[in-house]
């Protein structure tokens, strides 16, 4: 008999359900893309139904799948995109408004508002004041929905991020809790006393009655409802998309660096039992926790990175797939002279300038698709290499990066990016981290493994991609991107 995990990936563009063995082999997925909504300049919105609708699609796939494999499916595990803000009615578990993404800007101006507490909220929260976050994400909900906020002191709404969202669904209202990795991005969660943290919620005007409960990522969060999915099944594990994928990729040393190539980019530092406070804008957060003990992570945030391929296929139509991006990039040489500076959701680390815009410099008469596609790709290994930058700044240096995302499967991506970084780039067999990660947290909680360490042995890497470049190229290269970005963020200032 084989055990299987069924594992969620909500993610920001589409929703994944995979279910794996205890070795960490998918034996079989399904994916559904969903739509994405900007109603205004900066504002990035989900329909909440829609993604509701295809998680039930992906999961009933999938299930059905395992089930003529023969697999008996043991639980499930939830990874989601975070930040992402929801808010509904807890009678009729409707949300009152669309999901607000974490890509989302509308709440800049509120943030200037709170800028002197910024200091004390990345105290206790180790975030930046910044719109990415839930906090001022919920506070516009409930400031814009006619009656939200009467609602919501009087116990009637509830807030969640996408896993919250999706649990309380599956339970059918029984379950209204979430993960300390998710608690921890919202801007109202305290790290250090790992709990709601009342003067975030009177800074935010956030009522505490809409809060989940908070557990453990590896944790009893509820069983799905019958009739819900074809089976009735304990949720036992649940983490942020990023933290998920530092799991999966069996990053449970201090020390242990990766980088995930979705939507966005996300470097995660494995800090240990102590937060680590970043001098260099970096965010401090909870990487994952167990048995009550969290461990901490220096995160690097890049908004947008398969975003910007996602932009060429279907914003400007100069590819007809994600695969067409390498060949194009391939075609040129290392001098094309043009750079793409993909702000279009602002900039993350280590800028953090929610008002800057996406620009592109250097475009001749010649410029072709090719341009487009290859500039696209450097400019996620330039902030990445900016990252690492910040986190040597911070007093932590690495010699190696763990890859995952649809992006690394990018051969010539993963090459530039390791002689961009100067580092190894290491590629492992199974690409889906992050849905790994959130099975491997299931397994631990139903008893598949006994610890984590166990979960380490299964750890395997496909290739690794070496540093090849000429040191002078490289610098030309980087020498462009910084002066690109310099002009951005100079451009972002004249506009307000």
């Amino acid at each position: 008999m084989t055990q299987g995990i069924l594992s969620i990936d909500q993610g920001t563009t589409s929703t994944r359900a995979i279910v794996f063995d205890k070795q960490g082999k998918a034996l079989c997925s399904a994916q559904q893309e969903f739509t994405q909504y900007f109603p205004k300049n900066g504002w990035v919105e989900h329909d909440p139904e829609e993604i509701w609708q295809s998680t039930l699609t992906v999961c009933h796939s999938v299930l059905d799948q395992a089930q003529a494999l023969g697999v008996t499916v043991e639980g499930i595990g939830i990874t989601n995109q975070r930040e992402t803000t929801l808010v509904w009615d807890r009678a009729t578990g409707k949300p009152i408004y669309n999901a607000i993404v974490w890509q989302d800007r509308r709440t800049a101006a509120m943030c200037a508002d709170l800028a002197a507490k910024g200091e004390q909220i990345t105290a206790k929260t180790g975030l930046l004041l910044d719109p990415y976050f839930s906090a001022t994400k919920i506070a516009w909900i409930l400031d814009h929905v006619p009656n939200a906020r009467s609602q919501a002191e009087q116990g009637e709404l509830a807030f969640g991020t996408i896993d919250s969202f999706l649990i309380w669904r599956l339970t059918q209202g029984q379950a209204h809790v979430t993960d300390t990795t998710n608690a921890s991005r919202t801007n109202l969660f305290n790290i250090h006393t790992m709990a709601w943290d009342d003067s975030l919620c009177a800074w935010f005007n956030v009522p505490s009655s809409v809060l989940p409960r908070v557990l453990d990522c590896a944790a009893d969060f509820g069983t799905s409802a019958p009739g819900v999915l074809p089976l009735s099944l304990p949720i036992a594990g649940v983490a942020g998309d990023q933290q998920a994928a530092l799991v999966g990729q069996c990053g449970f040393n201090k020390g242990a660096l990766k980088s995930t190539y979705g939507t966005g980019c996300f470097a995660l530092l494995n800090t240990g039992t102590e937060p680590l406070a970043s001098t260099s804008k970096l965010l401090t957060t909870v990487g994952y926790s167990l048995n009550g003990q969290a461990y901490y992570a220096l995160e690097g945030s890049i908004f947008t990175a398969g975003a910007n391929v996602q932009w060429l296929r279907d914003g400007i139509q100069v590819i007809d797939n994600a695969k067409a991006s390498q060949v194009l990039a391939e075609s040129l040489d290392y001098d094309h002279g043009v750079v793409l500076v993909p702000a279009f959701a602002g900039l993350g680390a280590p800028h953090w300038k929610p008002n800057a815009r996406a620009a592109i410099y250097g475009m001749t008469r010649d410029t072709s698709n090719a341009h487009f596609a290859r500039a696209a790709l450097e400019a996620v290994c330039y902030q990445t290499n900016d990252l690492l930058h910040a986190m040597a700044q911070d007093g932590v240096q690495s010699t190696s990066v763990l890859v995952d995302g649809g992006m690394v499967a990018n051969d010539w991506f993963c090459q530039f990016l390791a002689d961009i970084l100067q580092v190894d780039i290491q590629r492992p067999v199974n690409m889906e981290s992050t849905a790994l990660g959130a099975a491997f947290l299931a397994g631990l909680q139903l008893g598949l493994y006994a610890n984590v360490e166990e979960i380490s042995e299964l750890k395997a890497i496909e290739r690794v991609f070496t540093p090849s470049i000429d040191p002078h190229i490289r610098k030309a290269c980087l020498a462009r991107w910084q002066a690109a970005v310099q002009s951005t963020l100079l451009f972002a200032q004249a506009n307000g």
